[in-house]
């Protein structure tokens, strides 16, 4: 049996998606000159650019984006970002990733920046699934939807033809 898939977003609609999430994290941050975006490699940091550019033609806020390497198949190994400490030690922070499943690789990440001293720590994604095994929480999200444990989201990042599709 094939499987099909069925578009949630099209391109256009992911562009607002990231720009309501964009002022959202404006509303939160309007005392703010710079922020972090830490994007979870590779959609999260894809995302994590799109809402640098959305936020900085809205506002005046620079945001700095971070690369954070998590092995999703065992998150418990040593996270890797592209900033060191120092770089987002007393700053707000926002991390991002296009999926929230099951909370596993967004809770190893808010753990290892709660090893910093931030001003203010927020999560971001795009699509929000409800299949939570662990705390977590997404304080900015494109779109929550509740879905099956055998159906799967995929978000594709191609141009013209970004995507976000149920399989």
């Amino acid at each position: 049996m094939a499987l099909t898939q069925n578009c949630i977003l099209n391109h256009q609609e992911i562009n607002h998606k990231i720009k309501r999430i964009a002022y959202q994290i404006y509303e939160s941050n309007v005392e703010q000159k710079e922020i972090v975006l830490a994007g979870i490699q590779s959609n999260g940091y894809v995302l994590a650019e799109k809402i640098k550019q959305q936020l900085e033609e809205i506002s005046e806020i620079k945001a700095k984006l971070c690369s954070v390497k998590i092995n999703k198949k065992n998150p418990k190994e040593k996270i890797i970002t592209s900033l060191s400490t120092e770089e987002y030690s007393n700053t707000s922070l926002v991390l991002v990733d296009d999926v929230l499943h099951s909370g596993t690789t967004l809770i190893y990440g808010v753990k290892h920046f709660l090893d910093t001293s931030l001003t203010q720590f927020k999560t971001a994604v795009l699509v929000n699934r409800n299949h939570k095994k662990y705390p977590v929480k997404a304080d900015f999200k494109g779109i929550s939807l509740s879905t099956s444990l055998n159906e799967h989201i995929d978000v594709i990042f191609d141009g013209e033809h970004s995507k976000v599709v149920l399989v």
